[in-house]
Protein backbone atom coordinates (compact mmCIF):
# COMPACT_ATOMS: atom_id res chain seq x y z
CA UNK A 1 0.00 0.00 0.00
CA UNK A 2 1.27 3.40 -0.99
CA UNK A 3 0.38 6.68 0.62
CA UNK A 4 -1.83 8.94 -1.53
CA UNK A 5 1.07 11.28 -2.27
CA UNK A 6 3.17 8.42 -3.69
CA UNK A 7 0.27 7.24 -5.83
CA UNK A 8 -0.12 10.76 -7.20
CA UNK A 9 3.59 10.87 -8.09
CA UNK A 10 3.32 7.55 -9.97
CA UNK A 11 0.21 8.69 -11.83
CA UNK A 12 1.83 11.99 -12.77
CA UNK A 13 4.89 10.17 -14.17
CA UNK A 14 2.61 7.95 -16.24
CA UNK A 15 0.83 11.06 -17.51
CA UNK A 16 4.12 12.77 -18.41
CA UNK A 17 5.15 9.69 -20.39
CA UNK A 18 1.83 9.68 -22.27
CA UNK A 19 0.59 6.45 -20.71
CA UNK A 20 -2.14 8.00 -18.56
CA UNK A 21 -5.00 10.30 -19.42
CA UNK A 22 -7.26 11.89 -16.84
CA UNK A 23 -10.94 11.33 -17.65
CA UNK A 24 -12.29 14.04 -15.36
CA UNK A 25 -11.23 17.45 -14.08
CA UNK A 26 -11.08 16.25 -10.45
CA UNK A 27 -8.49 13.61 -11.36
CA UNK A 28 -10.47 10.78 -9.81
CA UNK A 29 -10.80 8.70 -12.96
CA UNK A 30 -8.11 7.87 -15.51
CA UNK A 31 -7.18 5.69 -18.43
CA UNK A 32 -3.87 3.83 -18.30
CA UNK A 33 -2.52 2.88 -21.71
CA UNK A 34 -0.10 0.02 -22.22
CA UNK A 35 1.08 1.79 -25.37
CA UNK A 36 0.51 5.38 -26.41
CA UNK A 37 -1.66 5.90 -29.50
CA UNK A 38 1.43 6.88 -31.49
CA UNK A 39 3.07 3.56 -30.63
CA UNK A 40 -0.01 1.60 -31.73
CA UNK A 41 -0.08 3.66 -34.93
CA UNK A 42 3.54 2.80 -35.60
CA UNK A 43 2.84 -0.93 -35.19
CA UNK A 44 -0.17 -0.73 -37.49
CA UNK A 45 1.74 1.20 -40.14
CA UNK A 46 4.66 -1.25 -39.97
CA UNK A 47 2.19 -4.06 -40.72
CA UNK A 48 0.67 -2.08 -43.60
CA UNK A 49 4.10 -1.34 -45.09
CA UNK A 50 5.47 -4.85 -44.53
CA UNK A 51 2.51 -6.35 -46.38
CA UNK A 52 2.50 -3.84 -49.24
CA UNK A 53 -0.91 -2.47 -48.26
CA UNK A 54 -0.30 1.25 -48.68
CA UNK A 55 -3.04 2.88 -50.78
CA UNK A 56 -5.46 0.31 -49.35
CA UNK A 57 -8.69 0.93 -47.45
CA UNK A 58 -9.67 -1.05 -44.36
CA UNK A 59 -12.65 -0.96 -42.06
CA UNK A 60 -11.85 -0.57 -38.38
CA UNK A 61 -13.26 -4.06 -37.88
CA UNK A 62 -10.84 -5.53 -40.42
CA UNK A 63 -7.88 -3.96 -38.65
CA UNK A 64 -8.86 -4.90 -35.11
CA UNK A 65 -10.60 -8.22 -35.70
CA UNK A 66 -9.88 -9.42 -39.24
CA UNK A 67 -8.18 -12.67 -40.13
CA UNK A 68 -5.27 -10.81 -41.75
CA UNK A 69 -4.26 -9.17 -38.46
CA UNK A 70 -4.82 -12.20 -36.24
CA UNK A 71 -1.14 -12.57 -35.32
CA UNK A 72 -0.47 -8.86 -34.88
CA UNK A 73 -0.14 -7.13 -31.52
CA UNK A 74 -2.90 -4.66 -32.40
CA UNK A 75 -5.41 -7.44 -33.11
CA UNK A 76 -8.29 -7.03 -30.67
CA UNK A 77 -7.39 -3.43 -29.89
CA UNK A 78 -10.28 -1.44 -28.43
CA UNK A 79 -11.96 0.75 -31.07
CA UNK A 80 -11.34 3.93 -29.09
CA UNK A 81 -7.60 3.27 -28.91
CA UNK A 82 -7.57 2.14 -32.56
CA UNK A 83 -9.11 5.45 -33.58
CA UNK A 84 -6.54 7.35 -31.54
CA UNK A 85 -3.75 5.38 -33.21
CA UNK A 86 -5.19 6.12 -36.64
CA UNK A 87 -5.57 9.80 -35.76
CA UNK A 88 -1.88 9.85 -34.87
CA UNK A 89 -1.10 8.34 -38.29
CA UNK A 90 -3.40 10.86 -39.92
CA UNK A 91 -1.43 13.70 -38.30
CA UNK A 92 1.72 12.20 -39.83
CA UNK A 93 -0.03 12.06 -43.25
CA UNK A 94 0.30 8.29 -43.34
CA UNK A 95 -3.44 7.59 -43.17
CA UNK A 96 -6.85 9.17 -43.55
CA UNK A 97 -9.86 8.17 -41.49
CA UNK A 98 -12.90 7.93 -43.74
CA UNK A 99 -16.62 7.32 -43.34
CA UNK A 100 -17.94 4.24 -45.10
CA UNK A 101 -21.54 3.15 -45.63
CA UNK A 102 -21.32 0.72 -42.71
CA UNK A 103 -19.08 2.69 -40.38
CA UNK A 104 -15.57 4.06 -40.37
CA UNK A 105 -12.52 3.01 -42.25
CA UNK A 106 -9.00 4.14 -42.97
CA UNK A 107 -6.92 4.60 -46.08
CA UNK A 108 -3.17 4.24 -45.72
CA UNK A 109 -0.62 6.21 -47.74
Amino acid sequence: KLPLEAIQVVLEELRKNGNLEWLDKNKTSFLIMWRRPEEWGKLIYQWVSKNGLTNSVFTLYELASGDDTENEEFHGLDETMLLRALQALQQEHKAEIITLDDGRGVKFF
